[in-house]
Formats: C-alpha cells, sequence, structure tokens
C-alpha cells in the first residue's frame, strides 16, 4: 500500500525534534512515491548494555512507523563503534567494551527490537564490516575531512576541555566512524535522540566531503523515566525494559505523573499528535478520568511488546492487586545465597532485584517504601534474620515484591 505524501510527511515527523532539513525530507518522500523506490533509514545502537529499554525504543518506533510506510530500515549494531565507546553526555572517557562483552549484548538486541519491527524486512548490520576493514592510512584520509575546531563545538568536549579534563584522542573517532556508517549504507536519513545531533549532522558533512547526497536527520526527544525527572536509565532504575513481563510493565507505567503520561502517548505508541490532544482536553474538562486514560496507555504499550490479551490480563492483575490492595496472585521466588545469620537489608533488595544499588534500596528504606512481612523497615541500616525457615516476603516500592528463600554459601 502506498500512502500520499501529506500523510507520510506528518506521520514520520510525529513527535521529532529536530528535521534537518524538512523541505528535504518532503522532495525524498515525493520522489520515492513518484519512483517506487523506498527511502534508506539508519538507526545506530552500541550493544554497551544487554538489554534495552522502552526510552530506546522511541527511535525504534519511529523506524517502523518508516516501515510502515514502505521504507527499508537499517538497524546498525556498532560492534566496531562500541569498543570506542560513544563519548555524547559523558562528563569522563568512558570505560571500553571487551568484544565478547560486545557480541554478547548484541545477540539480545537481535532478539528484543522485533517485539516492535518486521523481522521480515528489518536489515540488521555490523558497522565493524567496514570500519574494521580501514587501514591506518584509511583512518588517517578519514580524520583529515574534520578539524579539532569542529569537534570541540561538541557541547560535553567543549565543557570537559574547558575544564580541564581529560579527552582520549581515540573519542574524536565515534563521531567520525558514526558519520562513515552513513557513507557506506547510503542513507537517505538517519535517525537518534536529541543528544545525538551532532553525530548525526557530522554525518551530514562526511557525506558531502566524499561525494553523496548528505542524509536527512531527525532527533527525538529523551524519555524520562519513572521519576519524571532523568533520562530513563538502567542505572538510575527508573526503567521499563523491553522484556519486563506484561503485570510488571503495565504497574511500572501506572507510576509514571499524569503530566508525563500525555509524552509517553506521543513517544511510546502510534497515536497521532491530535488524538494525544483530544484525550488531554477530556481529562482536562472531567470527561474522562486521567487513571483510565493511563490505563488505556499501559494496556496499548504492553500489548505492542506482547500482545493484546497479555494486556487485558495485566490490567485485571493491577486492579485486582491495587484496587483491591492485595497480594499479586503469583509471587516471584528468589533464592539468595548468604552466609552468616544476617544479612543487610539494602543488600537483599540488590541481590533479589528489587533495587538496582545499595544506594537506591537506601533511598527506598529511608522513604518507608520497603515492607519485610508486610511491616514497614525505615532504619537503612536493617538487619535481615537468614534463619527464618518460611521465607520473608520482600516489598519495595509499589511494584517490587518477591518470597526469599536462603540457603547456605558452597
Amino acid at each position: 500500500m502506498t500512502y500520499d505524501l501529506e500523510y507520510q510527511l506528518e506521520y514520520l515527523t510525529k513527535g521529532c525534534i529536530d528535521v534537518i532539513p524538512r523541505d528535504e525530507l518532503k522532495a525524498r518522500l515525493e520522489a520515492s512515491i513518484a519512483g517506487g523506490e523506498p527511502l534508506t533509514v539508519k538507526v545506530g545502537f552500541d550493544p554497551s548494555a544487554p538489554d534495552l529499554h522502552i526510552g530506546h525504543t522511541v527511535v525504534i518506533r519511529k523506524m517502523r512507523h518508516f516501515q510502515q510506510m514502505g521504507h527499508r530500515v537499517v538497524f546498525l549494531i556498532g560492534d566496531f563503534t562500541g569498543l570506542i565507546g560513544d563519548p555524547t553526555g559523558k562528563k569522563a572517557t568512558r570505560p571500553q567494551l571487551t568484544e565478547a562483552e560486545i557480541q554478547a549484548n548484541a545477540e539480545t538486541y537481535r532478539r528484543q527490537i522485533f517485539r516492535l519491527l518486521d523481522p521480515e524486512t528489518t536489515v540488521i548490520d555490523f558497522n565493524s564490516r567496514w570500519l574494521g576493514a580501514l587501514s591506518s592510512a584509511d583512518w588517517i584520509r578519514l580524520a583529515a575531512k574534520v578539524t579539532v575546531a569542529q569537534m570541540l563545538e561538541r557541547d560535553d568536549f567543549r565543557k570537559r576541555y574547558e575544564a580541564q579534563k581529560p579527552i582520549a584522542l581515540h573519542e574524536f573517532l565515534y563521531p567520525l566512524a558514526q558519520a562513515y556508517d552513513s557513507v557506506m549504507l547510503e542513507c537517505d536519513v538517519e535517525l537518534g535522540g536529541t543528544d545525538q545531533l551532532f553525530n548525526l549532522l557530522m554525518g551530514r558533512h562526511l557525506m558531502r566531503e566524499q561525494g553523496l547526497k548528505p542524509q536527512i536527520v531527525m532527533t527525538l526527544p529523551l524519555l524520562e523515566g519513572l521519576d519524571g525527572v532523568e533520562k530513563m536509565s538502567k542505572s538510575l532504575g527508573n526503567y521499563i525494559a523491553v522484556e519486563d513481563g506484561p503485570v510488571e510493565m503495565f504497574g511500572k507505567i501506572m507510576s509514571i505523573s499524569d503530566e508525563l503520561m500525555w509524552k509517553y502517548w506521543l513517544l511510546v505508541t502510534d497515536s497521532m499528535p491530535e488524538e494525544v490532544e483530544a484525550m488531554k482536553k477530556a481529562v482536562a474538562a472531567g470527561e474522562r478520568h486521567p487513571m483510565e486514560v493511563k490505563k488505556e496507555l499501559a494496556r496499548s504499550i504492553v500489548a505492542d511488546f506482547h500482545d493484546e490479551e497479555a494486556g487485558k490480563a495485566a490490567e485485571e492483575e493491577f486492579n485486582r492487586v491495587f484496587s483491591s490492595r492485595r497480594l499479586p496472585s503469583e509471587i516471584p521466588e528468589k533464592e539468595i545465597s548468604v552466609e552468616g545469620e544476617s544479612i543487610l537489608l539494602s543488600k537483599l533488595m540488590v541481590e533479589a532485584g528489587l533495587a538496582p544499588s545499595n544506594s537506591q534500596a537506601r533511598r527506598l528504606i529511608s522513604q518507608n517504601a520497603v515492607r519485610l512481612d508486610g511491616e514497614v523497615i525505615s532504619d537503612p541500616k536493617a538487619q535481615v534474620d537468614t534463619g527464618s525457615k518460611d521465607g520473608p516476603l520482600l516489598q519495595a516500592g509499589k511494584r517490587g515484591i518477591a518470597r526469599i528463600v536462603f540457603s547456605a554459601k558452597a
């Protein structure tokens, strides 16, 4: 099915911050429709961690939008650039991953992206295929296309330079390598978060230097996590993983603020801006309750990453647990190996997967958000008796729950 120009332009730019240049996107879409040739759209992901969260899927969803319009999307796994480490937003040189870590993470990406993308038409490529083949002389010729002054225009490089913080020479190679990916793929469009704007524009620069038609750059907002303040991040514990179970995913979405809900509607669903605006007006007018609109959002997102039945079942479980103040019908068991007669509660929470770090665990305890066998624990230094035969019921926050089973370390 061929979609008309105006519809494609509206649908494909939905939620975008930058479209550079917009008139060129319109011209290429028009030529694509006339000639029946799809655009080539690229998104690069360095496999720096083993799992994706729904913040990552904002650009993946935009890839799906291009797929739905009949265009060719390339999910580029940065197995070579991952060895460098993307310096974007970093205040210091980031540690480099080993090749084994990168390959293991890349394999999980293959599995996770197909929860949104069409496995039949998605092109998966690895940038080591061409970057790894460059000789020393090739890298020198490539580096000659960019000046140090251009690199220091980048905000994070400039700030580190002015603060006299080290910038390793290999970090300058990262945007250059990402730009060369666009040259090799002869991209029409590259997508990324707003923090990637410098790298994406470098792609335009290098394509022009190489005698190619420069790619169109499209950026999307960074998605705030469950706290509504910081960018969604596993290290901050404010994330929703793509592979979270339906009930956990539904509950996490229900925990976001009513205000943040509208951004999720725009960026994490296929709803058009006018549909989101209509819901927002209905809530403001008292015609719809924000709780019901948020449930609809949660059901839609769960259905996307699982299926519609999972979305309905997750909503029923949410209603049963939170409306009736009852425990979940299924409580996971976590076996924890211990030494001695007690364990620090904050450490237990981390080992049980109920907190991403000891500091986050202590924060939850201090906020009276942790219960042990139904009793609120507020002392961050609290110890848990490991001799319990029944195994304590540990609850953290609104959603985290586990039955702890202690076992002696071998």
